[in-house]
């Protein structure tokens, strides 16, 4: 059963009802599983670059992302040089910030270095799949991080990655659906087949995280 059973009229966080965008990015995409290694490297790029902005910054610009980072492809992106640094600083279509632009040129490195490895980012991240996720009734409720984002972001820098403190890791496990805060009574609240209305994992979500678990065990001991 849905959480829009319980509520005839959809309902959203408060940060989804600012523009048409972010309720159609909430409605149709914010909690949804992402497992292709190139769609959680754009995800974790992004959210690191919406540091300190608002998402709505980030979202506009995404195209332009795409476009100036290669679709986010690992092994082009890691390959970039000083040259592409210097392109990426002059594109008014993205954020140009020295630092996250070389935290993003190093984290696709980083990524290459877990595939050495025998590891996948998406493994990597899949793998902090939490017991249970909140359950929160209010905006005012729902956490910036925790226990798992403390530690992926703690494991992520630990294999070289750059810019990924626990608030960005949280951001990413939420939007990708690692975690679930949608409002306890949205209509949005278990899209992901991962997790319950009470915030406990689907038979579903349990293999998702004994599998990810397996595949990064040797990396996490």
């Amino acid at each position: 059963m849905s959480a829009h059973t319980l509520n005839e009229q959809p309902v959203r966080s408060t940060w989804a009802l600012g523009t048409p965008e972010l309720t159609e990015y909430y409605d149709t995409e914010w909690g949804m599983p992402v497992f292709d290694e190139s769609g959680v490297f754009e995800r974790l790029s992004l959210e690191a670059f919406q540091s300190g902005l608002s998402w709505l910054t980030i979202l506009r610009k995404r195209e332009a992302f795409r476009d100036a980072f290669a679709n986010f492809d690992i092994e082009r992106v890691a390959a970039f040089d000083e040259s592409d640094v210097e392109r990426l600083l002059s594109d008014e279509g993205i954020i140009r910030n020295r630092a996250k632009i070389t935290a993003t040129i190093a984290n696709a490195g980083a990524i290459l270095e877990l595939h050495a490895q025998g590891v996948t980012l998406s493994n990597m991240v899949w793998a902090f799949l939490p017991e249970r996720s909140p359950r929160p009734n209010t905006d005012a409720e729902v956490p910036a991080t925790s226990t798992e984002s403390i530690a992926l972001a703690r494991t992520l820098k630990r294999q070289g990655f750059r810019f990924v403190g626990p608030t960005t890791a949280y951001a990413l496990m939420t939007a990708i659906g690692i975690a679930d805060v949608h409002l306890a009574n949205s209509h949005r609240r278990g899209c992901s087949g991962l997790w319950n209305i009470d915030g406990t994992r689907t038979e579903e979500g349990n293999r998702l995280a004994a599998s990810a678990r397996e595949a990064v065990v040797h990396l996490l001991a």
